[in-house]
């Protein structure tokens, strides 16, 4: 993987989120969200600055970024779609409707379309069983997704409107 080369600005960032949390270690996880959240993504060279100023070693927060399939070390697409593959949602479908996604997108999980539009990704797990199959657009949720629903996902998110 490429080194990324950290600015001044997302150094100041960083060290500001790692403050505000006072520096403490049992705090990384925050720190990390925050961190995520304000980057789009935790490169090594993220991940070595916060093990610094939380005076933790590189690794453990390496072991907490991989650990958690909420943190991503590779940079998302403007619109990060994430497909719930938890047992409620695998049983109803989730598996076609990740089929499709890739097929429209033309992407494998894990990757991102070209254009930096879209990111795919499959969760353990979102914790909205009742609305099975789930998938998720940045925060937004959709329930009861299916393989012709997609389409018309997309489609919104392309023409630079949010669904509601």
């Amino acid at each position: 993987m490429p080194k990324v080369k950290l600015s001044e600005y997302a150094t100041q960032l960083i060290k500001e989120i790692c403050a505000s949390f006072n520096n403490q270690e049992g705090e990384l996880i925050n720190v990390l969200h925050q961190v995520q959240h304000q980057l789009g993504y935790l490169p090594a060279e993220v991940q070595e600055l916060i093990a610094r100023e939380l005076k933790m070693s590189a690794a453990k927060v390496y072991g907490v970024v991989t650990f958690y399939s909420f943190f991503t070390m590779v940079p998302q697409g403007e619109h990060p779609i994430s497909v719930c593959m938890g047992t409620a949602c695998y049983v109803r479908g989730a598996e076609q409707v990740l089929d499709e996604l890739k097929r429209q997108l033309k992407i494998k999980v894990g990757e991102t379309t070209g254009d930096g539009r879209f990111s795919l990704s499959a969760l353990r797990c979102v914790g909205a069983c009742g609305l099975a199959p789930v998938v998720m657009v940045g925060d937004k949720v959709f329930g009861r997704v299916a393989p012709s629903d997609v389409k018309k996902i997309l489609e919104e998110y392309k023409e630079g409107c949010m669904a509601e």
